[in-house]
């Protein structure tokens, strides 16, 4: 019981504050019409999850990120990814009843951005891999798998929650007006996101 526990605190602590990740799957819940045309960004990040996840506790990760170099190419990339992304974002026009001429995400680029902010993403792999991937430690054998297996779901059903989360505010915005600020928020967030890891990459 107490490493499920642990699990479920530590991811939910992690996974709770307001991060790229977490705008990308809301807003696309929010600027489609129908929560399934979500589900391949839901899916793309939880899987992407769950890979860093198993990496972190089997003790990959820490062997990898112990590269300066490769911790260096991690941020640079994430800030270039990062500042495009925000700008696809501020562009986005959202899903309405009297908008059928959508530039929401398709399918493929939602796969192609909730990866890259997944896997681009350097505080977030950060906190996998210091965090979850050191706090697995504590556990062997069936322990460790019972910790790993909460923290995964985890972040499974925290991504399907944005994703109706950011649905339901799409059904109440008829207009887009509320669903294009959104979108516009999401951007600057983004940005936020992009300028401090600049900032890092400078700070190093």
């Amino acid at each position: 019981m107490e490493p499920l526990l642990h699990g479920f605190v530590l991811a939910f602590g992690l996974i709770l504050p307001l991060g790229v990740q977490n705008v990308f799957i809301f807003n696309q819940g929010a600027t489609h019409r129908k929560l399934s045309s979500a589900f391949p960004s839901v899916i793309t990040a939880a899987i992407c999850d769950t890979a860093l996840i198993y990496l972190a506790v089997s003790g990959v990760s820490i062997v990898v990120f112990s590269f300066e170099w490769l911790k260096t190419s991690l941020f640079l990339l994430g800030f270039v990814f990062l500042a495009y992304m925000g700008w696809v974002m501020w562009k986005t026009d959202p899903e309405t009843s009297s908008n059928t001429q959508s530039s929401a995400l398709t399918a493929r680029r939602q796969i192609i951005f909730a990866a890259s902010v997944s896997l681009l993403n350097p505080h977030a792999i950060m906190d996998i891999v210091g965090v979850i991937g050191i706090s697995s430690l504590v556990y062997t054998g069936e322990d460790k798998w019972i910790f790993t297996a909460a923290v995964i779901g985890v972040s499974w059903i925290w991504f399907v929650s944005l994703a109706i989360a950011g649905r339901k505010i799409g059904q109440i915005d008829t207009s887009g007006r509320l669903l294009k600020r959104v979108n516009q928020l999401s951007a600057l967030i983004i940005w936020m996101m992009a300028l401090y890891i600049l900032s890092q990459l400078y700070s190093k």
